[in-house]
């Protein structure tokens, strides 16, 4: 067998293969001959069926099975041989048809070839890294919600000013059936006037321009999509289903003892840091998201290659369950060919920066989530024998190995650029952060 390449350029070639009749003949005489043993042919004994007759019934279809093993595994063996990172897999060409009635054969493979290709992770950027906090108004309105938490509740018959509503947000045509805890005065002014001396079972109808004074609030209590939210204007019935008020908890050590460890915090103002503390906590993944992001679409556009389109066009048509159309294939290209750069750049990193996720890491990760849910229900010591046998059956899930394996490539990469990428770093309050994410 000789096995070659023909570089066409640096991003297509063709691998010929060349098969001799002493490469298949043994394999084809032997699986002719269990064949023969096994054949039940009317006029033969079985085990007796003459061998030209066995060639004759089944001789081609052999013959094409064995060499196109041969094939496959030869084609593999040369591609991690020769190390030839490809992009798709290899494509017989259509001039790869068997004549039978030779013994030696010659077959072409089309392969797309990965570029090659440098990331500078420390290039000149204006990228910026936000560290979200908690605003004056959004700490002091999680002071008072934790004063009416703690406080004494009290149901009332009619809504009043400073009441905690329960109500239902309905609009059956825009599919709006929300129910939601609020604050009268989280209204617009003009809404909570109409909800004064209402009562449980009473409803109105505003427009939904109307509610809040910030649209984005129809997010929080109606469940509208971000897209959706600017500008909508339709008509929704506020239904009221329950109506309470809370005298709120005095900010005093029986009330920060409740919420903090014993001692731990004294005055308002260390209560205060706390939460802001939290809050950054839970925000950061807010600005490390945003920051990762950024660096990707940076990358995306200064890390310059080209990709073998026609190739993969090709292989695209034929690579799916379906086979598609040339424009069908085409179309497809375009929407993931961010995709497949972004890959190579991620594949590209991992190597330069010797990444790597073990079987190791895939077992401990599993492990940890598994005793963090299991801490969720009160179960706060298991052994480790239990989170064992519960890992085992986890990772025997090959699509959730691969989910966590995922997973931990987006950590390692996020670990590589804030570690590698230079970015002016910003605090940024939440609000005004929700404002520029969304562009506005």
């Amino acid at each position: 067998m000789n096995i070659q390449k023909n570089q066409l350029d640096p991003l297509n070639a063709v691998i010929t293969i060349e098969v001799n009749k002493a490469d298949y003949a043994e394999k084809v005489e032997k699986t002719l001959t269990d064949y023969r043993k096994n054949a039940n042919i009317p006029g033969f004994r079985k085990g007796h069926v003459p061998m030209s007759l066995i060639k004759k019934q089944y001789g081609k279809a052999v013959l094409f099975d064995e060499v196109n093993k041969l094939l496959q595994d030869s084609l593999q063996n040369y591609i991690q041989e020769e190390k030839l990172e490809l992009l798709g897999s290899a494509l017989p060409k259509a001039t790869n048809e068997m004549n039978f009635d030779q013994e030696d054969f010659s077959f072409d493979f089309e392969i797309g070839l990965a570029p090659s290709f440098e990331v500078d992770l420390g290039a000149k950027n204006k990228i910026t890294h936000y560290q979200v906090v908690p605003d004056k108004k959004m700490l002091e309105d999680q002071v008072s919600r934790i004063q009416k938490h703690y406080g004494k509740v009290q149901a009332l018959d009619a809504v009043e000013n400073g009441a905690d509503l329960n109500v239902t947000f309905l609009n059956e045509n825009e599919g709006i059936n929300q129910k939601s805890e609020l604050e009268v005065e989280a209204f617009e002014k003009k809404v909570a006037k109409q909800l004064v001396g209402k009562k449980i079972g009473d409803s109105i109808e505003v427009s939904t321009k109307d509610l809040f004074d910030d649209e984005h609030k129809l997010m929080d209590f109606l469940k509208i999509d971000h897209d959706r939210v600017h500008g909508l204007d339709v008509p929704v019935t506020i239904q009221i289903d329950n109506i309470t008020k809370s005298e709120k908890a005095a900010l005093n050590q029986e009330l920060f003892d409740k919420i903090f460890p014993a001692g731990t915090v004294s005055s308002e103002k260390e209560m205060v840091e706390k939460i802001k503390e939290d809050a950054i906590k839970q925000f950061q993944s807010f600005g490390d998201n945003k920051f990762v992001n950024e660096v990707t679409d940076f990358l995306l556009e200064n890390t310059k290659f080209d990709l073998p389109k026609e190739f993969l066009i090709k292989w695209l048509q034929t690579s799916g369950e379906k086979e598609l159309t040339e424009e069908e294939a085409s179309a497809e290209y375009e929407r993931s060919e961010k995709g497949i750069r972004y890959q190579l750049i991620e594949g590209k990193l991992f190597r330069d920066h010797n990444l790597q996720v073990t079987f190791e890491d895939i077992k401990n990760f599993t492990s940890d989530n598994i005793r963090a849910q299991m801490a969720q229900f009160g179960m706060m010591d298991p052994s480790q024998e239990e989170v064992d046998n519960i890992v085992r059956r986890v990772l025997t899930n090959q699509d959730e190995v691969k989910r966590i394996s995922d997973e931990l490539v987006s950590k390692k990469i996020t670990q590589l650029f804030m570690e590698k990428v230079p970015a002016k770093k910003q605090e940024i309050g939440y609000n005004d952060f929700i404002k520029l994410s969304y562009g506005e």
